[in-house]
């Protein structure tokens, strides 16, 4: 079981940036894939960004392109997500999430380990 816990969440204004910070412990991280999803309220959670552990391979969704990287660090096993020209769509709680294979999913029942989530309000 991996566990994970996030944090860099915040308040920003409209066109600002945060990093958003996910520390993994656990089992091992060669074989997994690393995914951040949100979840505003009333909506479902969605993906956001996902990255495959062994090769840095990654994969984000449209609304999100251009304007959110995700990354590791294999030295301190954490996965960053940064966040640069916010919206207030971008408003919602973000997760992150692991799952062990190879392959880049962007469904939450693909992943089995949860982190508790990190609050990110975008003011306009």
């Amino acid at each position: 079981q991996v566990q994970l816990v996030e944090s860099g969440g915040g308040l920003v204004q409209v066109g600002g940036s945060l990093r958003l910070s996910c520390a993994a412990s656990g089992r091992t991280f060669s074989s997994s894939v690393m995914a951040w999803f949100r979840q505003a309220p009333g909506k479902e959670r969605e993906f956001v960004a996902a990255i495959r552990w062994s090769d840095g391979m990654t994969d984000s969704a449209d609304s999100v392109k251009g304007r959110f990287t995700i990354s590791r660090d294999n030295t301190k096993n954490t996965v960053y997500l940064q966040m640069n020209s916010l919206k207030p769509e971008d408003t919602a709680v973000y997760y992150c999430a692991a799952r062990y294979g190879f392959r880049i999913y962007a469904t939450t029942t693909a992943y089995n380990s949860w982190g508790q989530g990190t609050q990110v309000t975008v003011s306009s």
